[in-house]
């Protein structure tokens, strides 16, 4: 896996994906910015809900659940001290489908923080990471 950043100006710096993808990354104007992207620590946590997104979504098709949505919500808190690590990560999956198994979709969630989720392994280093299930019977509103 590749990736570059490039330096635009002030704290604004371009990353570029090894599959193509462009992102901006800028500070607070506290810390020199303009507020024009996203903050790196930023990156880390939507990486982190996207790599266990991916998985649940996936783990829950190929066990047949009938999945429509899935937003994982998140909230971290940080080291008062340099370097700043998260310490704390609440992940909120919020899925939504036909008639959703509970069981299943906590299982889906266990499956992606302990075994395939890289981000989450990589993070819980320093973090200590909880999960929290919230399911909405998509059939309930037809």
């Amino acid at each position: 896996m590749k990736a570059r950043i490039k330096w635009v100006q002030d704290v604004m710096f371009l990353g570029e994906s090894g599959s193509g993808h462009a992102i901006v990354m800028d500070g607070s104007p506290e810390s020199g910015g303009r507020n024009l992207g996203v903050r790196p620590m930023e990156m880390l946590l939507l990486g982190l809900g996207g790599c266990s997104a991916f998985d649940v979504v996936t783990i829950l098709k190929r066990g047949r659940e009938p999945v429509t949505d899935c937003v994982v919500e998140m909230q971290a808190q940080r080291a008062e001290t340099d370097p700043k690590v998260f310490t704390a990560i609440e992940m909120i999956y919020k899925v939504s489908g036909r008639h959703l198994d509970l069981k299943k979709v906590e299982r889906a969630v266990a499956l992606s923080a302990e075994k395939y989720c890289s981000a989450s392994k990589m993070l819980s280093a320093t973090a200590a990471i909880t999960h929290r299930v919230e399911l909405t019977d998509a059939s309930a509103s037809q």
